[in-house]
Order: C-alpha cells, then structure tokens, then sequence
C-alpha cells in the first residue's frame, strides 16, 4: 500500500484529535480519561511546533491515518538530550509498514537535532507496540508496575530507550 508521510499542517488537526481521543476512550495504551477538545490539541500541536520539535502525519489514500512526534523527557536541562516519542496509528494503517517509516523519520529528525536517547513509554498489554519498537532497535529499560490505572484495573508502565549516536 502506498503511503505519505508529512509535516503536519494545520488542516490535519481534526484527524489527529480523533487519531487521539480513539486510544483515550477505547485502549489502555494511553493514560488519559478524558477525550481532548479540538483547542486541547491546537495547543498541544502549537507548543511542539513552537519548542522546534516535529509532527509527521502519515497519509494513505489522502486520509491522515497517524502521527508520530516527540517531546521533552523530563523538565530539567540535564535532559535536554532525550526525548519521549508519541506514535499514533489507525486501525487500518496498522501493519502496512507506515508507523516503521514514520519512526524512522522521527529517529532522524532526532538525530539531526542532536539527540542522544529516544524513549517509548508503553502499557506492558501493548506487545503489538513492544514488538514494533524492539524491530526499530529499542531496548526495554524499566518496567513500573502498577503505576497508573484505566478502566479499574492496575496498569504497567514499560520505558524502551533507542541510542542515537
């Protein structure tokens, strides 16, 4: 299947909000309760935009399908060279080789930016986004048990790191 991948533009806002508010309602692969207003995820999308780190959209058959970005690891400047990535797939995107390329774009964008370390945070019941990451080189670092909780039930945390450099 054919595939683009992109910068994001501002008209891809309403997809990303739903690309968002899918993992939020139906899946425990994000943490959050609550579905995100279109103004919430302006924001987000603004700030990223403005700290100089990057939004790839993925597009098939001219539908946005995904997005992949990254952000600041932690708020201290010792930091300042790791960042924690986001990746975010429809359904049916899944498996069409599109999220490999779109994280292999954002793994060089990081690169380029001087980046050192790359950090996947994960659900421990994503072994569909563990694998995934693991066939791109990340390795698992930290498991935190019972970290968070979604839909009654206890949640663990797992922290994959990619070395850059």
């Amino acid at each position: 299947m054919d595939f683009q991948i992109r910068l994001y533009q501002a008209s891809d806002l309403e997809a990303i909000r739903e690309i968002i508010n899918d993992s939020i309602l139906f899946t425990s692969n994000n943490y959050d309760y609550r579905a995100k207003t279109t103004e919430e995820v302006q924001i987000q999308m603004e700030q990223k935009l403005e700290n100089g780190f990057p939004i790839l959209v993925g597009v098939i058959n001219n539908r946005v399908c995904g997005f992949a970005t990254y952000g600041k690891f932690r708020a201290k400047p010792g930091y300042n060279t790791t960042v924690e990535h986001s990746i975010y797939l429809t359904d049916s995107a899944q498996g069409k080789g599109l999220g490999t390329a779109m994280m292999k774009d954002l793994i060089q964008f990081a690169r380029n930016k001087g980046i050192h370390v790359m950090i996947a945070g994960m659900d421990s019941q994503n072994l569909g986004s563990y694998r995934f990451h693991e066939r791109l080189g990340f390795k698992e670092v930290a498991r935190i048990p019972e970290v968070a909780t979604k839909f009654e039930k206890w949640l663990t945390l797992v922290l994959m790191q990619l070395t850059l450099d």
